[in-house]
């Protein structure tokens, strides 16, 4: 692809061409449709195609990562697969004091964000979100009391900083420190 000029990103069996016409990205497209014949293999259907990414509602998704309208999102399959993590770990009958339970969350969060932390900001404060009312849930569980800690009164009672001094780590404020450094 390099001797023919084009521009492309490669990780093990992945990857993308870019193109700056649609003539362009149509020739990339058989040119890589020949090598893998020639080799014995096959491009898939469904995860092969040709996009505009930069124009309203066209997209591609390549190593957990979403492109879109010019920007990097975290695809809806990894933002989806970090929640189920984090339910395992904060189940309301979780047993443990709230610091163990933060304790096993901070290296899969932190982990989580070296990866993505080229991703648009706002997924940040919503996975945050999510944790935090999934911590609230345990403290209300353990005070007998119903509920999911997703009201106004949980916020007040346990607010973000309560977590924070408890050594949660929190996506956005590494996202808002690593654009700060660079």
């Amino acid at each position: 692809m390099t001797q023919a000029g084009f521009n492309m990103v490669r990780y093990c069996d992945d990857l993308v061409v870019f193109c700056r016409t649609q003539a362009e990205a149509q020739a990339a497209l058989a040119l890589v449709h020949d090598w893998t014949t020639q080799h014995g293999l096959r491009l898939h259907p469904e995860k092969t195609c040709v996009v505009a990414c930069h124009e309203a509602g066209h997209c591609f998704d390549f190593l957990g990562y979403r492109f879109q309208n010019g920007r990097r999102f975290v695809r809806p399959k990894s933002l989806k697969a970090l929640r189920d993590r984090i339910r395992q770990k904060t189940g309301r009958t979780r047993s443990g004091s709230l610091e163990e339970i933060i304790a096993e969350l901070n290296p899969m969060l932190r982990g989580w964000f070296g990866y993505f932390k080229h991703a648009y900001h706002l997924s940040f404060r919503t996975i945050d979100s999510f944790v935090r009312r999934r911590l609230r849930a345990i403290l209300r569980k353990r005070e007998k009391r119903p509920g999911y800690g997703s009201t106004h009164q949980d916020h007040r009672r346990w607010p973000n900083t309560f977590f924070a001094s408890h050594g949660l780590f929190t996506l956005h404020e590494a996202h808002a420190a690593a654009c700060q450094s660079r």
